[in-house]
């Protein structure tokens, strides 16, 4: 009994050697370096690239520089009043540092501060507006502190140091619509008459018409048409952000519809 319980379990641990070896061992690969690519369909991770930190370089234009501008919509003060948007184009490139920090084609908004009419007796049309926005064509937009300092209407309007537009006078035209109302009513009374009391009488009625018709009409309006260039003014220093202004071209401006022709 003894040698046939011996026996048996000699056969079992024979039999469980021979089934454990047919088995494949999974050893554990130790860590290091991987000499052989990796399997096929084995994906790869690469590292996500870090992003560039943001520039935080800043660029200052000085206050006292003069940005050339081009009127994108006309002014009068036949219509217009105070709070009206204004809209201009910058019509030459503003460079620091051999870099072209304001190009061509950045629009400029700003307001009517004042609008008057000229006096029917006495007084000329004025305006005065402000620039307060800057829009860099990439879409930049920042805060503007500018005035006007010099502008061409293609007319007679002067423009003062605080930026307001004086329409011309009117007191040449006054006198000689008086003087020719005079002339007529004094021809139709020596006319009528035959005599210089009828001229008198009829010059007295003429001058009385003349001035009567001076009372009645206004001065010119103060204008600036649509395509009217002025020159605008930093008042103070403007801070751009670096990161905001890498232009390469000097830039275009978008054609302007030129206004109709002024009577002089």
């Amino acid at each position: 009994m003894r040698f046939t319980q011996t026996a048996g379990f000699r056969l079992s641990a024979i039999v469980a050697a021979a089934f454990f070896s047919s088995v494949p061992l999974f050893a554990q690969q130790p860590d290091g370096p991987q000499t052989a690519a990796p399997p096929p369909g084995t994906q790869v991770m690469q590292p996500a690239p870090q992003p560039r930190p943001a520039s935080t370089e800043k660029i200052l234009v000085p206050a006292g520089t003069r940005v050339a501008v081009v009127l994108e919509n006309g002014i009068s003060t036949r219509s217009a009043k105070p709070g009206d948007s204004v809209y201009f184009q910058t019509s030459f490139p503003i460079t620091q540092n051999n870099k072209i920090v304001i190009p061509v084609g950045s629009y400029l908004r700003g307001e009517l501060l004042e609008s008057k009419r000229p006096g029917r007796v006495k007084g000329k049309g004025e305006f005065r507006l402000r620039l307060n926005t800057l829009i860099f064509p990439n879409g930049y937009t920042v805060n503007l502190n500018a005035a006007p300092r010099s502008a061409d209407s293609g007319g007679k309007e002067t423009m003062d140091s605080e930026g307001k537009v004086t329409g011309p006078s009117d007191k040449g035209k006054d006198v000689g619509t008086v003087l020719t109302t005079t002339a007529t009513g004094a021809g139709i009374g020596a006319i009528a008459s035959r005599s210089a009391k009828g001229a008198g009488i009829g010059g007295g009625i003429g001058a009385a018409a003349g001035l009567a018709a001076v009372l009645l009409t206004r001065g010119p309006d103060a204008e600036m048409p649509r395509g009217s260039t002025m020159d605008l003014v930093l008042e103070r220093e403007l801070s751009l952000d670096g990161s905001q202004i890498q232009f390469t071209n000097t830039g275009q401006a978008q054609p302007i519809t030129p206004p109709p022709a002024r009577q002089q």
